[in-house]
Order: structure tokens, then C-alpha cells, then sequence
């Protein structure tokens, strides 16, 4: 099983202590730029991208989580971190619920952004998988966008859903497509009892792709775990609702 060297960046003071900022699959690591002026106050703050994502290389799959979420471990022990906070989004949290079951040390606090036991069956991804080798990124991006903000969002503010959608077409098609793959069998349930790190868990009221009842059921899995609804927000919570979702991360993970 080979490492993937991911592309990071390291923002804030040196000498803080480091949290670690994992995305969903299919935006790169700008979708945390509104969490970075606060985080970076009193935090030295670790993004990553994912195979096939910015200038992340794109290893030919089939992946697996636990491939990805050993990617995110490298990068770790490549920087001598031993012990981080770490907030992930979407799937992305995923891979931190892994690493939090299976290396557990290497986690002070965890914060999870529309997160999920499982994948819903519903969700398909391996046709949107098949799709992307069939006929291309392209064919599958209003699928995959479209729940990341609400309608109000998308008026309001269209510079804000044209970039992430710009973005979107610039990832590996088979990298996402092995991701997809990765992703559409997903089923963490007999992991959620394994954490024993202070956990959050914030989940978007208006989210179609993962609404709050995969957050909830995420929560009340996690000994302990605090579970919040953020309002006026879609699956991309920490863009659309930046100043609550900052509320809370400062609160949980950078106080």
C-alpha cells in the first residue's frame, strides 16, 4: 500500500499548536479559506488537497478510505506532528473518523462538518463514478455541486458557486472517480464507538446531500460528542455560514 505525498500548506504562528483541516472530496483546500483568519489567531493550521485534487498526485485506484484517510497520516508524520485538532467536512470527515478509531493518539479534539455514519444507499456514487469514466467530469457536476449551497446563496453571492464549480472541473476525473468508489460503500457504524477524543459534530439544516438526522445519528454514536445545527446553510457550511461555523470551531478546537 503505497503513501500518496499530498499537496499541504501551513499557515499561522510556528510555534502553535496545529489543526488539521480536511475537505470534502471534490473541493480543494481554498473551501477553508473563511475559517483561516480565525483559526490562524493562536493555531498553525495544516490543509491538505486529496488524490487528484489541486497538485495532489492522482495514483491510478481502486482507493480505498482507509488508503485515503493513510494519505492524511503521511503527511502527519512527514511534518513530525504527532498529536493535532482536526476538523473535516463532509466525506472528508471520514477519513478522520477512521484515523481517530484506528490511530488514536494522533487526535486531541475532532470536529466533524456534515458528517455521517454511512453512506445513504440513495446516493449512488458508484454510478456517478461509472458516469465520470463514461462521459467525463462534466457530466456529473450539477449532480455533485448542487447541493453544496442554498438557492439563496446562489443568488445572492453567484461568484461564490461559480468559483467552487470552477474548481470542481479542474480535479482528476479518475481520481474522483475512485474516490466516488471509496465513498458509495462507506458504512463507519462499527467505528463511531471507537472514538475517544472530545468530539463536534455540526451538520446543515438545509443540506440535501447529508441533512441533520446523519449528523444526530453521528453524535449520539460518540461518547460525549456535542451535536449543533448550523441555519441558512447547505451541505458547504463553512462557506455559506462562515461566522456561526467559526463560532464553533474557535469554541471547539482553537480556543
Amino acid at each position: 500500500m503505497a503513501l500518496i505525498p499530498l499537496q499541504y500548506r501551513l499557515d499561522g504562528p510556528k510555534h502553535a499548536p496545529v489543526v488539521l483541516l480536511v475537505p470534502p472530496f471534490g473541493t480543494k483546500m481554498s473551501v477553508w479559506e473563511p475559517q483561516m483568519p480565525e483559526l490562524t489567531r493562536n493555531r498553525r493550521v495544516l490543509r491538505v488537497n486529496h488524490r487528484g485534487h489541486g497538485f495532489s498526485p492522482a495514483p491510478e485506484g481502486p482507493y480505498s478510505v482507509e488508503d485515503l484517510a493513510l494519505d492524511i497520516l503521511g503527511v502527519l508524520e512527514e511534518r513530525g506532528f504527532s498529536r493535532v485538532s482536526a476538523v473535516g467536512a463532509g466525506f472528508g470527515g471520514s477519513l478522520l473518523l477512521w484515523i481517530a478509531a484506528n490511530s488514536p493518539r494522533t487526535l486531541e479534539r475532532l470536529a466533524l462538518l456534515a458528517g455521517t455514519p454511512r453512506t445513504p444507499a440513495m446516493h449512488r456514487w458508484d454510478r456517478i463514478a461509472a458516469r465520470v469514466r463514461g462521459t467525463g467530469l462534466d457530466s456529473v457536476t450539477a449532480d455533485v455541486v448542487l447541493p453544496w449551497f442554498t438557492p439563496d446563496l446562489t443568488d445572492d453571492r453567484p461568484e461564490v458557486a461559480a468559483r467552487f464549480t470552477e474548481d470542481f472541473g479542474g480535479i482528476d476525473a479518475g481520481a474522483f472517480a475512485s474516490i466516488c468508489d471509496a465513498v458509495s460503500g462507506l458504512d463507519q457504524r462499527n467505528l463511531v464507538a471507537e472514538v475517544r477524543v472530545p468530539t463536534m459534530v455540526v451538520s446543515a439544516a438545509h443540506d440535501p446531500l447529508l441533512p441533520p438526522g446523519h449528523g444526530r445519528r453521528l453524535a449520539d454514536g460518540i461518547s460525549g460528542a456535542r451535536f449543533e445545527v448550523v441555519y441558512g446553510a447547505a451541505h458547504l457550511l463553512g462557506v455559506e455560514r462562515a461566522d456561526r461555523v467559526n463560532e464553533l470551531l474557535v469554541e471547539h478546537v482553537a480556543a
